[in-house]
């Protein structure tokens, strides 16, 4: 499962729910697409974000048979 959204500190986010989620070709289609793998959030980053960047982002993973919640609206920090 992942949860794809804007986030203002760190650009699109791709949140993987465990450690297990993103496979190797999971990877491959991220890192395609511009993604790099950000450790101190533990999920793939990348900019810019938009609206369109969410939605080709969650049709991506969930062609790849992901559960993929999305937004568009940014988290709010805490």
């Amino acid at each position: 499962m992942f949860l794809v959204v804007p986030d203002p500190a760190h650009g699109l986010v791709a949140a993987p729910e465990s450690e297990t989620d993103p496979d190797p070709l999971t990877q491959q289609a991220l890192t395609a697409e511009g993604f790099t793998w950000h450790s101190g959030i533990e999920a793939y980053t990348r900019t810019p974000s938009s609206r369109a960047a969410v939605d080709r982002t969650a049709h991506i993973l969930r062609d790849l048979g992901h559960y993929v919640f999305a937004s568009w609206t940014p988290l709010p920090r805490n």
